[in-house]
């Protein structure tokens, strides 16, 4: 399928960083009953909750050894997912130092690095968890994450497919895969991986990336309903609107693509390539001015847009 040199899209791009799960269990004594352990290491905390949870058990000094590596590892958790990462480091580097075969600490530690783009250091704490812990599924998807930034294909599809073989409901490591195989363009697995992700955890991006796997394999009316289903569950999600608004410039339904770029334009008006999409709608619906307009606005968006200008200049407009 070609796509016009004046229309583009905004691809969904899955960020292969896995979302470790709090790393302590409940123990012994007096604090793991108290509310702050319980939001310390509980599953369903938000993190800046973990993050001053864990800090109260922390500033009690009343944990050591193991129970305490666990409080930091969590604290640690939650400072990464606030992209705190300095502070995350530091916090993990501690739950190391007091519990060495703690694996979760080294899981947590690896996804750190991942971030901060040191591959080899983030393989090297994911090859000591699963030392320490072979059955631990979400370490060797993390691995594969961080084997992707390697450019090393053949070990991160090794990686999630042990993910998915140890723990067949991590949704995660299925989206993985999926974004591998899309890579690859080996868009059937693709999908069959965005497939099973979306049904153990449906969510917008889930359902993004199997719409540009249908798109890319000239699935045209899929990826329309899977943009669709964005659409439904994050109505003010600008990504469901834009890319079913490309699908449906592709089809030639240019009503119905202006009234989803619209939309697009609404919940996210600093992209430009839905500025420049609509206007594609406005002249093909016979609205030059409109279109004029679209098309500079894209270019204040983003000034090196060089398809733009040249459209604008054979609309007759001098910049």
């Amino acid at each position: 399928m070609r796509i016009s040199a004046y229309l583009a899209v905004t691809l969904a791009v899955m960020v292969l960083a896995a979302k470790p799960l709090p790393a302590a269990a409940e123990g012994e004594g007096a604090t793991p009953g108290t509310p702050d352990w319980q939001s310390c290491v509980g599953l369903s905390s938000a993190p800046a909750e973990r993050v001053r949870a864990c800090s109260a058990v922390i500033d009690a000094k009343t944990e050591t050894g193991p129970k305490l590596a666990a409080v930091y590892c969590n604290r640690g958790h939650g400072l990464t997912e606030q992209r705190r990462l300095d502070a995350a480091l530091a916090d993990l580097n501690e739950a190391v130092k007091l519990d060495p075969t703690y694996a979760c600490a080294h899981n947590n530690r690896g996804r750190v690095y991942a971030f901060l783009r040191d591959f080899d250091r983030a393989i090297a704490d994911y090859d000591e968890a699963i030392r320490l812990n072979p059955k631990m599924a979400l370490a060797y998807n993390n691995r594969g994450d961080a084997r992707v930034g390697k450019a090393d294909a053949n070990g991160a599809m090794s990686d999630f497919s042990t993910a998915i073989k140890l723990d067949p409901q991590l949704a995660i490591a299925y989206g993985n895969r999926g974004f591998l195989y899309y890579r690859l363009h080996d868009f059937p697995h693709a999908i069959a991986d965005y497939t099973m992700e979306i049904k153990l955890a449906p969510d917008p991006l889930a359902y993004i990336n199997r719409g540009n796997a249908y798109r890319d394999s000239e699935q045209l009316d899929r990826a329309a309903a899977d943009y669709g289903e964005v659409t439904k569950i994050a109505p003010t999600d600008a990504r469901g609107w834009r890319n079913r608004g490309l699908i449906r410039l592709f089809q030639g339904d240019n009503k119905a693509a202006l009234a989803d770029y619209d939309k697009a334009l609404q919940y996210d008006p600093s992209d430009a390539y839905s500025w420049n999409n609509r206007a594609q709608a406005k002249l093909r619906l016979g609205d030059k001015q409109g279109a004029i307009s679209d098309l500079k606005k894209a270019l204040e968006v983003q000034p090196d847009l060089q398809a733009v200008r040249e459209r604008l200049q054979k609309l007759g407009v001098n910049l």
